[in-house]
């Protein structure tokens, strides 16, 4: 059997399991818990809570208190010293960096072998299942994929341990099947010097038969470009002509649609969107065309939701998946086959349906701008930043957005850094577009901006190309996963960005 049948082959098996926790979503999460608690049980987690005990999610979420970094980061630190059975009873030697965004300090977030294999893999597999449920005459696999990955160092404190972005773990530890089929060469791919990466990474790809990419939108751009520089080619098809399937993540996508159409100029181009980060594989698109993911179920994760507006409480009670509401926006709260124990990630979603239950990703709990009581979340930013760009044919390569305190006539404002690819024909009509389109969106943001009494008009500035490229650079931040943060409830991204504008 050829490879790429086989392959097709294995993926339709994978597409029952999905199937059978759609139409069985509850007993799925149940399974889950039950199977999560009773392996830690007798870790010193499992003790000190006692596991043993718990019988239902309900007692779960009585006894556990809600974590996040802060709270967990002991217990990470004597796992990296090399301390095992605390938080899951399989040792942990890896690591997931997850890069500071607001601060200096990065967070070292744990990867178990199950979390790697049952979540992070299975999430890869699923993409490429889905795919070729919607796409039978794929021919993804007779080409070669290209992953667009970050950087991992042994650990400081462990010579049998190392910590890196979660794509570089995952690249080093890559099942066979998927590594006969991965380019650029393993050392390329791990390579820590970003700008020396990209580099390789185009020179070695270009000559490749490529036919998917997996990869954070921003970084793979850098990559694209670079091709199109060496090789003279008008768009990356010309390149690789047999190219159909680029599978995304990490940071919305809105802002690049454009780009990625130029780069790519087919109408059959297909685009897959997942919702993962260090912590888990979360949803992925299972519908041609949707703006919403399928919350994966069977991954070893077991979800709890806090509704947004409690979030001021010390322990707020979590909703379970069946106590979930349609667009209404949660904190997610996850308890996984690494031993996060009810952690709180970040991040904020909506459900579009319960039936089977499909979110969109609507911000980070603390991406958000409310320094007058207008909650402006990201999810508003980048529609609206979508519509001005349609309006005014724009593309944006990337911004930020923090307030304007309130001055002498007693107005605060909000400021944005915006760095675009291609500039807007007019960029007051651009700056009425997203105020128009985020006052549509928001009606507290609306309220503040009715007759300019709280909220001015917004203010924008059109930063020089290479300026978020140089903020990140300067902070050692570069390729991976690292991004700058679209909404900031002060200014300290904002000002220093803007200043080398100003001097």
């Amino acid at each position: 059997m050829p490879v790429n049948a086989l392959f097709s082959f294995l993926m339709k098996k994978r597409l029952q399991q999905i199937e059978l926790f759609r139409d069985h979503p509850h007993e799925a999460q149940l399974e889950v818990f039950q199977r999560l608690v009773d392996n830690a049980r007798y870790t010193a987690w499992g003790r000190k809570y006692d596991f043993a005990s718990i019988t239902s999610p309900d007692q779960f979420r009585e006894r556990v208190p809600l974590q996040d970094y802060t709270d967990v980061k002991p217990w990470v630190d004597r796992m990296r010293g090399g301390e095992q059975n605390l938080l899951w009873p399989t040792d942990v030697k890896w690591f997931a960096k997850s890069s500071g965004t607001t601060n200096a300090k990065s967070k070292f977030i744990p990867v178990s072998r199950e979390a790697l294999e049952e979540c992070h893999y299975k999430g890869g597999k699923d993409l490429l299942a889905l795919h070729y449920s919607m796409h039978p005459q794929s021919r993804l696999y007779q080409g070669m994929n290209m992953v667009v990955g970050g950087s991992s160092a042994m650990e400081p404190l462990r010579n049998d341990a190392y910590s890196g972005d979660l794509s570089a773990i995952i690249i080093r530890n890559l099942p066979i099947w998927v590594e006969l089929r991965r380019t650029p060469v393993l050392e390329t791919a791990l390579m820590d010097n970003w700008e020396e990466k990209v580099e390789r990474m185009a020179r070695e790809t270009m000559r490749e038969d490529v036919r998917s990419i997996a990869g954070v939108p921003s970084w793979t751009l850098v990559v694209l470009r670079r091709i199109l520089e060496i090789t003279g080619k008008k768009n990356m098809l010309e390149v690789w002509p047999n190219f159909e399937l680029f599978m995304h993540g990490g940071v919305s996508f809105r802002p690049y649609v454009e780009q990625y159409r130029a780069l790519f100029p087919a109408p059959n181009m297909n685009y897959l969107e997942s919702y993962n980060a260090s912590e888990g594989f979360f949803g992925i698109t299972d519908r041609p065309g949707s703006d919403d993911l399928l919350l994966m179920l069977d991954y070893g994760i077991f979800f709890e939701f806090i509704p947004v507006e409690d979030l001021g409480a010390e322990q707020p009670r979590t909703k379970l998946l069946h106590e979930v509401e349609t667009y209404r926006d949660y904190a997610l709260v996850i308890s996984t086959n690494a031993g996060l124990w009810r952690y709180m990630p970040g991040d904020t979603l909506r459900f579009t349906s319960t039936d089977p239950y499909r979110i969109q990703v609507s911000g980070r709990t603390k991406s958000f701008i409310n320094a007058f009581g207008e909650e402006l979340i990201v999810e508003n930013a980048e529609r609206g930043i979508e519509a001005a760009c349609r309006t005014t044919g724009a593309v944006v390569c990337d911004y930020t957005a923090g307030p304007v305190y309130m001055g002498d006539d007693a107005r605060g404002g909000h400021e944005w850094a915006i760095e675009f690819e291609l500039p807007p024909n007019d960029l007051e009509q651009f700056t009425t577009v997203l105020d128009h389109t985020m006052r549509a969106l928001n009606s507290d943001y609306d309220a503040k901006r009715t007759t300019g009494m709280v909220l001015r008009r917004p203010l924008v500035h059109a930063m020089p190309k290479g300026t978020f490229h140089g903020w990140l650079k300067e902070r050692g931040k570069l390729g991976g996963q690292n991004k700058v943060p679209r909404l900031s409830n002060d200014r300290a991204i904002l000002d220093q960005l803007l200043l080398p504008a100003q001097e």
